[in-house]
């Protein structure tokens, strides 16, 4: 089962070992010691979890609060900063189609998403909006200007894209409404079968 494998080391519970061929096994599909369950001070989660597991839906809240917060900033700025006009005056200098439209927009996608995002509410949608979002931007205003934010470059829009793209398919870590509803549902229907 761990054939040729040099050590082996307590890991979280789990047991690990590194193969004489430097690959490490993934500690999830080695077998567990039926010492290793404990379930009842954990509330009937497995005592020994990763800490990356544990870690990880807080991680993915504060992601998306600030990803969220980002959008919503800039969303406000549009509307009451600088103005939608002076929004579609910029987006006419960068040769973008329709620019009045376009600014209002991704003025009120970049409020009403963003506020979307801090509450965990329709991920899929406003991560994959936000995508598309900033994938235009990059074609039509960042991509010829090199890659730092210094010179108007594209790494700013690409990171927001990249960042919406994860927070879409994520689940959206702690608090976030659609696991809430998505709850919901679920024990919704299981009363209706009953």
């Amino acid at each position: 089962m761990l054939d040729g494998a040099l050590t082996g080391t307590r890991l979280y519970g789990r047991w690990s070992a590194i193969t004489l061929d430097v690959k490490l096994i993934d500690p999830m599909d080695c077998p567990r010691s039926h010492g290793d369950r404990n379930t009842s001070a954990s509330g009937g989660r497995e005592q020994g979890t990763p800490v990356i597991e544990m870690a990880r839906p807080i991680a993915l809240l504060l992601a998306r609060v600030a990803l969220g917060f980002i959008f919503f900033a800039h969303g406000w700025e549009k509307f009451v900063v600088s103005g939608i006009d002076a929004t579609a005056a910029y987006l006419r200098s960068e040769s973008v189609p329709l620019p009045w439209v376009a600014a209002l927009g991704t003025a009120i996608l970049e409020l009403v998403g963003g506020a979307a995002l801090v509450l965990g509410l329709l991920l899929p949608v406003f991560g994959m909006l936000f995508t598309l979002d900033m994938l235009g931007a990059f074609i039509f205003v960042h991509a010829d200007k090199g890659i730092f934010v210094s010179t108007d470059g594209f790494e700013l829009v690409l990171g927001l894209a990249a960042a919406s793209l994860a927070i879409a398919f994520s689940g959206g870590g702690m608090l976030a409404a659609d696991s809430r509803l998505r709850r919901h549902r679920a024990k919704a229907a299981e009363h209706a079968v009953r």
